[in-house]
């Protein structure tokens, strides 16, 4: 008996699977300085977390000025759901449906909500020496405050002895990643980055290595203080990585997704992985599911990728182990990929 969509879904309500890319829950409340509650302080405000929500989606920094968004521009109230003041900081939180509608019509490309889980091996020097930056340090708030303002998963090392002793300038700024990996195994994550950071004539600097897959990038950054060191390097990251999962408008079509090995804890992971596409599930056969999907083959290998989901040409022999063999199996169509876990 074929067990219907809706009733798949529904049975799934309590499953799940941990995985290693993350779910951004924040992706649309953003925190900027102000020094008052005035009127033109709040408006100001208001512009900058539009510039960093749009940086966040695209990981274009001329996003913002699109002609298309030139209406927002003006008035970024109109994308809002609510904004409070906490401290010294306005907390804006934007509407992601009307966000996502307005960034559509204007033929501007999104990043998901599901990114690289990003293992960050960073290393502060000074004269006295290097220290590693761990899980739980204080040094630890500046990076993380700067990888929510970026919209990006973090995890950081628990930097023990025996990682003190790995994470030295020279495997941090080596070519592969060969040192690290085997202390970042006892951590999930989908992407490795390594830092050198440290203090030179009172400008902080930074030199960065970020593997992904079998992608690297590499770069450099300044701040005036860790804070801004950090949300630099991670500004930067974002930068490199959106392009590999930007949904662009235009660009992708629909497409059939086929995927094997989907058991009840998996299917939320692979609903969410796929929830950028506007995914509607058309068929459950075994451990065999069937997608519809608007995208590109290049954005779902990449997405797909982030859980580990290993390509089958989509010549070979159909993944439903139940249909009736064929004597020359018919061409795939030209829209049709599949994958299995």
């Amino acid at each position: 008996m074929r067990l219907s969509a809706r009733l798949f879904a529904l049975c799934l309500s309590l499953c799940s699977l941990p995985t290693l890319a993350a779910q951004v829950d924040d992706l649309y409340q953003v925190r900027e300085a102000v020094t008052s509650q005035q009127p033109e302080e709040r408006s100001s405000a208001l512009g900058r977390a539009l510039e960093t929500l749009l940086q966040r989606l695209t990981g274009d920094a001329k996003a913002v000025q699109s002609p298309g968004l030139e209406g927002v521009r003006q008035d970024p109230q109109q994308l809002v759901s609510q904004y409070v003041y906490e401290g010294g900081s306005l907390v804006v939180d934007f509407d992601p449906l009307t966000t996502e509608n307005k960034l559509r019509q204007a033929g501007v490309p999104i990043w998901g909500a599901n990114r690289p889980l990003i293992l960050t091996w960073w290393l502060n020097s000074n004269d006295a020496g290097s220290h590693l930056v761990g899980d739980g340090q204080e040094a630890s708030a500046p990076l993380r405050q700067a990888a929510q303002h970026r919209g990006l998963p973090l995890r950081l090392p628990l930097a023990d002895l025996e990682e003190q002793l790995v994470a030295t300038p020279e495997n941090l700024a080596a070519g592969q990643p060969d040192a690290l990996q085997p202390a970042s195994e006892r951590y999930a994550s989908d992407a490795l980055l390594a830092v050198n950071a440290g203090e030179q004539d009172g400008q902080w600097q930074a030199e960065w290595r970020l593997w992904l897959g079998d992608a690297r990038e590499q770069g450099s950054a300044q701040g005036a203080d860790p804070q801004a060191l950090a949300d630099a390097v991670l500004l930067a990251v974002s930068q490199r990585l959106a392009p590999r999962f930007l949904v662009k408008p235009g660009t992708a079509g629909a497409m059939t997704l086929e995927v094997q090995g989907v058991d009840l804890s998996r299917y939320a992971e692979l609903e969410r992985l796929l929830d950028p596409f506007g995914a509607r599930l058309l068929r459950v056969s075994g451990d065999l599911q069937v997608w519809q999907v608007n995208a590109s083959a290049e954005q779902l290998r990449a997405q797909l990728g982030l859980a580990g989901l290993q390509e089958v040409p989509a010549a070979a022999a159909p993944l439903d182990a139940s249909a009736e063999p064929q004597a020359a199996p018919a061409p795939a169509p030209a829209n049709l990929m599949r994958f299995r876990w």
